[in-house]
């Protein structure tokens, strides 16, 4: 274990041997830092949050803060952080409150730039980038392999499906579908994110039928609860159309967004 002098560790915190502690970090009580866990200097780990096996986080971060909410009393909430992350400089992750689920949960092999803000609440699931000042807002569900551009926010309690992408500076006010693409201010779907399917090895018919789907259910005649149910029978072979039929039938009464979304 590797910890600077000019570092404060609370004696309740449990650091692995192979940690590392930068110059003038604070680590808080009830602080889990895995293995191979770097601080690289000025980082703040407030309390009460696990960091998992081989993050690294940089200057001026403020981890397992207090949730901004109102109704927080000072209870004992949580911050778990998975493994092989990356948090850059002045980036903030809030506990979750009692209100919620009493915990934050992050993932892993995800990127979050300079100034990211994970609210209270959140789950942000894995292989995730959040550009520069990114925001979450409390309660917002983030599945894996999601891509969101800089200064765009995800409004509290908003969902973004697995493998979507969010342009920058989008207001994100209603859910995104997975593989969907989204920008604009407010965020509108302007189709799928064809850049993220290919790169992920999506072959030219593959994606062809996943277009054609997405017009039929998108860009079809008739009322659009009709167009789900029968894109969700003729595309039923396909794992991602089936993912977003149940990611729409999921959000009950919430507002997706739409091509036509204002």
């Amino acid at each position: 274990m590797a910890v600077h002098p000019a570092a404060v560790v609370d004696p309740t915190a449990v650091l692995d041997a192979d940690v590392e502690v930068g110059p003038w970090c604070v680590v808080g009580p009830n602080v889990v830092l895995g293995k191979g866990v770097r601080l690289v200097s000025h980082v703040v780990v407030q309390q009460d949050t696990t960091v998992g096996a081989g993050t690294i986080i940089h200057p001026f971060a403020v981890i397992g803060g207090d949730p901004q909410h109102n109704g927080y009393k000072g209870e004992r909430v949580r911050l778990e952080i998975g493994s092989n992350n990356v948090i850059r400089e002045h980036c903030t992750f809030n506990r979750g409150t009692p209100q919620g689920a009493g915990v934050t949960v992050v993932g892993s092999n995800s990127l979050f730039m300079t100034g990211a803000h994970v609210g209270h609440d959140c789950v942000v699931g894995d292989q995730v980038v959040m550009a520069n000042n990114a925001t979450l807002g409390g309660h917002a569900r983030i599945g894996d392999k999601v891509f969101l551009g800089g200064l765009c926010a995800v409004h509290q309690n908003g969902r973004v499906g697995q493998g979507a992408i969010i342009g920058g500076l989008a207001a994100v006010t209603r859910d995104v579908i997975p593989y969907g693409s989204a920008w604009g201010n407010h965020a509108r779907l302007r189709g799928l994110n064809l850049i993220g399917l290919k790169r992920k090895g999506y072959g030219k018919d593959q994606v062809r039928r996943l277009l054609a789907a997405y017009r039929k259910l998108f860009e079809g005649e008739g009322e659009f609860a009709g167009r789900v149910d029968g894109v969700a029978e003729r595309y039923a072979d396909l794992p991602e159309i089936v993912e977003i039929i149940a990611f729409i039938r999921d959000g009950g009464r919430r507002p997706l967004c739409l091509p036509n979304a204002e």
